[in-house]
């Protein structure tokens, strides 16, 4: 691995310690380097969306720019920002993040949004399943928009159960939901009104190709499709049909270029695609499925 460069100034004041990390996130091709360096100075500082307008004229002690080099060179090795901060904002909620659970990403909002387009009312005593939670986003974030659904997540991953179980606990919503271990939907004798799924999607060649912050600080388990990238929607489209309520919904997450494959696959066990929505870069994102009749 590259040696990592020394700053070059001594930093005394917030705007020192900014302008030597965005020259160095910057030098490094990072993306946003300046957002990247407040955000992570106001976490050294304890101050969580701390954006020091008005303020970079502060003095900080040899301390903190320590504690902020430290974090600075963590961003240079392309370890990204929300893993050293612990946590990402999804939807309406905080996660906490851990080395097992994939880091969540806004793309799967859309998940979120197609729940609120297709299922009504909000007031609907729903049962809703995630399979394969990782941090619990999906289930937890459709829990905080309808209050009286109850959920269940699944997860192969102990480490990721106990991760989803703390963030139901921080969230509020322990007492709507259970998670438990399991491979998909193995050993459930229940049906379910909404299913949310981001199953692993990426080629198995093409993993080591992504952008190191995904390549090296991701767990390989939660992107490997296999070798073309289809394998898990192989296996859940025969399971999909087993738990899911009459009228009910599955909302599938997708690559950006798996649309027809999928909905094949889908239809193969019938389960019909009745939407595709797309994410904020315009790509597909998410299957709406439904019980094909047939």
């Amino acid at each position: 691995m590259t040696k990592l460069a020394a700053p070059e100034v001594d930093a005394s004041t917030v705007r020192d310690l900014l302008d030597d990390a965005s020259r160095r996130f910057a030098a490094a091709d990072i993306a946003q380097p300046r957002l990247d360096a407040r955000v992570l100075l106001a976490h050294v500082l304890g101050a969580p969306g701390e954006r020091f307008y008005g303020r970079e004229d502060k003095a900080v002690s040899s301390v903190v720019g320590m504690a902020f080099d430290a974090v600075v060179r963590r961003r240079l090795n392309r370890e990204p920002v929300s893993r050293i901060l612990g946590s990402r904002g999804f939807w309406s909620l905080e996660f906490e993040l851990n080395e097992a659970a994939l880091d969540p990403r806004p793309d799967s909002e859309t998940l979120i949004e197609a729940v609120l387009d297709h299922v009504a009312p909000r007031e609907a005593p729903l049962h809703v399943l995630d399979l394969g939670t990782g941090t619990g986003c999906l289930l937890l974030s459709v829990l905080a928009e309808f209050q009286q659904a109850r959920g269940t997540g699944i997860d192969i991953s102990p480490e990721c159960v106990s991760l989803a179980r703390r963030n139901a606990k921080a969230n509020r919503l322990e007492d709507r939901v259970t998670f438990q271990v399991a491979h998909w939907d193995d050993g459930l004798d229940t049906i379910f009104d909404v299913i949310l799924c981001n199953p692993p999607y990426i080629p198995r060649s093409v993993v080591p190709t992504l952008e190191p912050e995904v390549a090296v600080h991701e767990p390989v388990r939660a992107l490997d499709g296999g070798p073309d990238g289809l394998d898990c929607y192989r296996d859940l489209a025969s399971r999909f049909g087993r738990v899911l309520a009459e009228n009910g919904h599955v909302f599938l997450e997708i690559g950006h270029d798996q649309r027809a494959e999928v909905t094949a696959i889908m239809a193969g066990k019938g389960l019909k695609t009745i939407a595709v929505r797309s994410d904020l870069a315009g790509h597909d994102r998410c299957l709406v499925l439904q019980d094909g009749g047939g």
